[in-house]
């Protein structure tokens, strides 16, 4: 299993990149916004893989960060949802926006993504809301960035401690946080919802995401 490439990028093409590791060429597909965030070509990149086998295909998926390489597992773990089908949610969404839109029971955010209807994007909500919040845990950023700076307010403010808080209010602020709320919009969320009687990590950060959320 090859699980991480470092080496020069030799050709970015529309949705992959060949990429030059001690003299072999390797064709790794790319989101769009994976392919975005790339330098030019000759650069010396470094992408976190993974490897779809099957008897009559080998194909090499890249990713910026490793919580967008456990994005795509994810995705792909849902029934009619392939690699490629994967990759082109990522690179709509990004895996912040991924998360607040399982986290929300958006699944027309998902159906933005090209090639997925409506009954598929509704399957990646329905299947994937009780696994969102954990992943929004553990989504510390790998190096790309992520979605941080196109969150309301512009830059993402800095990022003092949050108070300690117990069970699901604190798991719902780390959540937060690591999806690029600024921790007082984040304790403020957190502490309206569970105020409203709201309990479990799951709720509170569904709670606390529409509440952040922008008012038209």
């Amino acid at each position: 299993m090859i699980g991480r490439l470092t080496g020069r990028l030799d050709l970015k093409a529309a949705d992959h990149v060949l990429l030059d590791v001690g003299g072999v060429g390797y064709v790794v597909h790319c989101s769009d916004r994976t392919l975005a965030s790339l330098p030019p070509a000759k650069s010396p990149v470094a992408l976190w893989t993974e490897m779809l086998v099957r008897e009559d295909l080998l194909q090499l998926f890249g990713f910026a960060t490793p919580v967008e390489r456990d994005w795509h597992r994810l995705l792909t773990s849902v029934q009619g949802i392939g690699a490629k089908a994967a990759l082109a949610i990522l690179g709509t969404l990004g895996p912040d926006g991924l998360a607040r839109a399982i986290a929300l029971g958006d699944a027309n955010s998902v159906k933005a993504a090209p090639g997925v209807g409506p009954k598929i994007a509704a399957r990646v909500v329905n299947e994937l809301a009780g696994k969102a919040p954990a992943m929004m845990l553990a989504g510390e950023d790998g190096g790309m960035g992520t979605d941080s700076a196109a969150m309301p307010g512009g830059a993402p403010a800095p990022t003092p401690a949050a108070p300690a808080a117990p069970g699901a209010q604190s798991e719902a602020l780390s959540a937060l946080a690591n999806l690029g709320y600024a921790p007082v919009d984040a304790a403020r969320a957190v502490a309206e919802a569970t105020g409203e009687g709201i309990e479990g990590t799951t709720e509170v950060i569904r709670a606390a995401l529409k509440k952040l959320a922008p008012r038209e």
